[in-house]
């Protein structure tokens, strides 16, 4: 016999605004991009400069680090159930200083991350799921 788990039920109160979803899958695909390009700078430079590159590797290895923080910080924004999360603004900062690495995806996507925060759904519903207690 097989067992069916029913879906669970969500009020509206808890409905993902369009602009949180458009954040969180911003920040993914920028997060996997910044991962890329830390991971390209690092292995170009060092591959060029035959190792001696090696020495600058912490300063272009910058954007893979942010990639990582930018995927965590985006799956739990995409999370279903919602999970509680802030809204991160240092993200968004960092995304935008991203340029100096010649990743303007990044920046746009830190640009739009501040605008969208500015909107009142996004801001009401971070609110909202960061005031229910913990289960």
């Amino acid at each position: 016999m097989i067992e069916q788990n029913p879906q669970p039920t969500y009020s509206n109160a808890m409905l993902k605004p369009g602009l949180v979803t458009a954040l969180g899958v911003m920040t993914l695909v920028s997060g996997i991009i910044n991962i890329l390009t830390g991971l390209g700078i690092t292995t170009a430079t060092v591959l060029a400069t035959l190792g001696i590159g090696l020495i600058c590797a912490p300063i272009t290895f910058l954007p893979a680090i942010l990639g990582i923080f930018e995927v965590l910080y985006a799956l739990k924004i995409l999370a279903n159930p919602p999970v509680p999360v802030q809204f991160s603004q240092t993200i968004a900062i960092l995304e935008i200083l991203c340029i100096a690495f010649g990743n303007a995806i990044a920046l746009i996507v830190g640009i739009l991350a501040l605008v969208f925060y500015n909107d009142a759904a996004v801001k009401n519903y971070f609110d909202r799921i960061n005031a229910q207690p913990a289960a």
